[in-house]
């Protein structure tokens, strides 16, 4: 099923209606019916009763975001809540880290102490503690200096601040989180391959999959990196939409625009 992205979001946000300065715009934009006046949304095109929103010339129309924009800015905003919400895990995890690091006897202590309580119940289901890959990993994790885990806490924290900036920044649909959306997500790609060789999972290729889509399509949609014309075009694509917002909504044919 199609979605109606215009009326969808008029549904949500309410309808956005303007009265033009030129007289043949107006025309064309409002009806009187046994109600009273009614003024044509920018958006969706229907009739709504009331005064409009706001005046001034043809050419200061709104510019109000619709089909195909408002399709790219639901799905860049689902990528911003997503970039966001990893942000905040992985501050947790750099804080979990941090603390980890001001406290490893204690921590070493406390698994040690634990694993002996957990071992008969492992033995009893044939499974052996002291050569399982997750007790390995953890006893490792025991062997790092402590700089090092401060090293590593202060990466995930600079990792977290970078995605959680580009979540707001795609919430906004600011140019530059689109860029930082593409490079940063393009950056760990060999590394989401490389993990691949490793081991192989349904999440790991989800996940690649999902980060390989979202550059090609945030690249391609957005023009970045001179691509379908680049900023010059996508500019002329934004100012050519403001300029004939009232044309379109009432009906006159636009100009066709290559892009």
């Amino acid at each position: 099923m199609k979605i109606d992205w215009d009326r969808r979001t008029c549904a949500r946000r309410g309808h956005t209606t303007y009265l033009p300065h030129e007289e043949h715009f107006q025309a064309r934009l409002h009806a009187a019916t046994a109600h009273g006046t009614a003024w044509r949304c920018l958006r969706c095109g229907d009739f709504v009763l009331g005064d409009p929103h706001a005046t001034g010339p043809a050419a200061e129309a709104p510019l109000v975001a619709r089909g195909k924009v408002l399709r790219d800015l639901f799905i860049l905003r689902f990528l911003a809540v997503e970039r966001a919400l990893r942000g905040v895990f992985i501050v947790l995890v750099a804080l979990a880290v941090w603390q980890f690091s001001n406290s490893q006897d204690a921590v070493r202590q406390f698994f040690d102490k634990n694993l002996e309580v957990i071992r008969p119940v492992a033995v009893h289901f044939h499974y052996d503690l002291d050569h399982s890959p997750i007790v390995d990993t953890i006893r490792k994790t025991f062997g790092y200096h402590h700089s090092t885990l401060l090293l590593v806490a202060g990466l995930l924290l600079t990792y977290a601040v970078v995605e959680i900036v580009e979540g707001v920044g795609l919430w906004m649909s600011q140019r530059w989180a689109e860029y930082l959306a593409v490079v940063a997500t393009a950056a760990f790609l060999p590394l989401e391959i490389y993990e691949l060789t490793e081991k192989v999972s349904w999440l790991k290729i989800a996940t690649l999959v999902i980060n390989i889509l979202a550059v090609v399509y945030i690249a391609v949609a957005k023009r970045l990196f001179g691509l379908r014309g680049g900023r010059a075009a996508f500019d002329e694509e934004r100012q050519s939409a403001s300029l004939l917002e009232i044309e379109t909504s009432a009906g006159m044919p636009a100009p066709a625009h290559n892009g």
